[in-house]
């Protein structure tokens, strides 16, 4: 039986495995099929009578490196979904209804299922949490119109989050074009485009995908997660003329914490065995540079979801009674900021001592 890492880079995990820890179910296989599983294998699906969005990126060219229609199609026809968008806030072929439709088309999105452009009819404010930076989070109306949503997000490198996974498909991805402009500006427009300090741009994306899990967390509804680490350009889904991938596909990831599951998709990349012609560098140096994993740290602060999590591989053979095989590794820090131990599989050979072990002080006696 095949072993996958569960790669723990020092930040603010929890280095104790327990039942509370969210499972993060994961898969290598990039497949039509396997997409189904792993929503399968969560054991969460809409109910009788539920109407169900999949909010997806629709890509802004034929380019880029969105989720095509033939992957996503026999999930979202099995949920009897709405794929779910909202206009973008930049110039190009989806900053209106009416040419985001013509792209939709052109993309063949059209030709699987319904597509609902969410903020066609306007906007509804939802509450939010955190309110640092923003009063509300300003999000398509038609999402009334929904009770179960799958988070269906293509993980890559983003130019201004340093990465996209489910946390930015849900924050910048769900608000309306107005909504959008108001979480890049940290709360101080609506109307114009203005860059805010960027951990108070990462602060508002949190605290925006806070307030849509919040509201599909009301009684009657609720909201699942799934990243596909495939085609994992530096750049976004929202690039007509992304870079080209360095570094090979990983798989599919999914877990109804999106918290934990963007921490596993960072950890597999910033643990990734980088060699020549599958270079993982370029994207951890993208992400680095836009402090983009700092959008975990201040989601699980602000109480969205956790950072620590069970990877678990769902066989290929089958779902049900499969037993999963987990190793797990630690980042080992002293007290002083030296690293100790880099990815290890044990914490043997510590001396005795007090260590920061994935982000949590601990003694070794």
């Amino acid at each position: 039986m095949k072993k996958i890492v569960l790669a723990v880079c020092a930040a603010l995990t929890t280095i104790t495995i327990t039942a509370q820890n969210p499972k993060v179910y994961f898969t290598k296989d990039i497949t039509p099929e396997s997409l189904v599983k792993i929503y399968e294998a969560m054991g969460v699906t809409p109910k009788e009578g539920q109407r169900v969005a999949v909010k997806i990126s629709t890509g802004e060219s034929s380019q880029s490196n969105h989720l095509r229609p033939e992957f996503i199609k026999n999930l979202v026809q099995k949920v009897n979904g709405n794929i779910v968008e909202c206009n973008t806030a930049y110039g190009g072929n989806r900053s209106t209804t009416a040419n985001h439709k013509k792209a939709i088309e052109q993309r063949g999105f059209g030709e699987i299922a319904t597509v609902d452009i969410m903020d066609e009819e306007g906007t509804i404010n939802l509450p939010v949490t955190d309110t640092k930076h923003l009063k509300y989070d300003i999000v398509g109306s038609h999402v009334q119109n929904y009770d179960f949503m799958i988070n269906l997000a293509h993980f890559k490198g983003h130019a201004m989050g340093g990465f996209g996974g489910v946390l930015k498909n849900q924050s910048i991805g769900v608000a309306s074009s107005s909504g959008k402009l108001y979480i890049h500006s940290a709360g101080t427009t609506t109307t114009s485009w203005h860059s805010a300090a960027q951990d108070d741009f990462l602060e508002s994306m949190a605290a925006a995908a806070q307030a849509v899990h919040n509201y599909f967390k009301q009684e009657g509804k609720d909201i699942i997660y799934i990243n596909v680490m495939n085609r994992l350009s530096v750049d976004c889904d929202c690039d007509g003329h992304p870079a080209t991938p360095e570094m090979n596909d990983i798989g599919i990831l999914a877990s109804t914490d999106p918290v934990a599951l963007d921490k596993a998709c960072l950890d597999l990349v910033f643990n990734y065995d980088s060699t020549t012609g599958d270079n993982a560098i370029p994207l951890q140096n993208r992400i680095n540079r836009q402090h983009g994993t700092y959008i975990v740290d201040y989601a699980e602060q602000i109480g969205l979801g956790m950072k620590s999590y069970q990877l678990i591989d769902i066989q290929t053979s089958g779902i049900n009674g499969t037993q999963a095989t987990t190793t797990y590794r630690y980042n080992v820090y002293s007290l002083d900021g030296k690293k100790i131990l880099d990815n290890a599989t044990n914490l043997d050979g510590l001396a005795k001592g007090t260590y920061i072990v994935n982000g949590e002080k601990r003694i070794i006696e």
